[in-house]
């Protein structure tokens, strides 16, 4: 039997994937990858870089199943636990969310806003010019900037609402919320 190395964020949703105790990783990898004992293994044929293809563009929104999953996997994974401040949990939440379904998350940011203030626009500027004492952070692999210092009740209302609008399941929405 062969070892590998895995990273500890792929051990746990391999380890996620256990069906009964004592099960080893080998029979959750073949499960998964619906691979049976002496299937023979398929090779991917070298290409020449010059041949290579260009990436397949991403789908535009995934399956729902598929966008619940991607957001209970950032829940787990080590990089949301090790964030010690809810400013930091927000910004991830927002990111994973604009990278599920960006169409969604801007029509979702577009509906929301204060009596007085504008929580998301394309740049800096915009929120400074909507309120002193702001601090607009740039939301990381987004085009968007979003205001920082409201209290952690008002960041968990502004995820309830894009999630809502995005169409996520209630007890996902609550579950996420709980955790910023």
């Amino acid at each position: 039997m062969k070892t590998i190395e895995v990273d500890e964020e792929l051990y746990r949703y391999i380890a996620s994937h256990t069906q009964h105790i004592g099960e080893s990783a080998s029979d959750i990898l073949r499960r998964m990858l619906k691979f049976t004992a002496g299937q023979p293994v398929r090779t991917a044929p070298a290409i020449a870089g010059a041949q290579a293809e260009p990436p397949a563009v991403a789908a535009p929104a995934q399956r729902p199943r598929d966008r619940v999953r991607a957001v209970r996997e950032l829940l787990l994974s080590d990089e949301y636990a090790e964030q010690n401040k809810a400013v930091n949990r927000f910004m991830l939440v927002l990111s994973t969310l604009y990278t599920l379904d960006a169409a969604g998350f801007a029509a979702a940011t577009d509906a929301l806003h204060g009596r007085t203030r504008t929580y998301f626009a394309g740049d800096q500027q915009t929120l400074l010019a909507n309120g002193t004492h702001t601090k607009p952070k740039h939301v990381p692999g987004t085009p968007y900037w979003v205001i920082t210092n409201t209290n952690t009740g008002r960041k968990r209302s502004m995820i309830e609402h894009i999630m809502q609008s995005m169409q996520f399941p209630a007890e996902l929405i609550e579950k996420v919320c709980g955790t910023v």
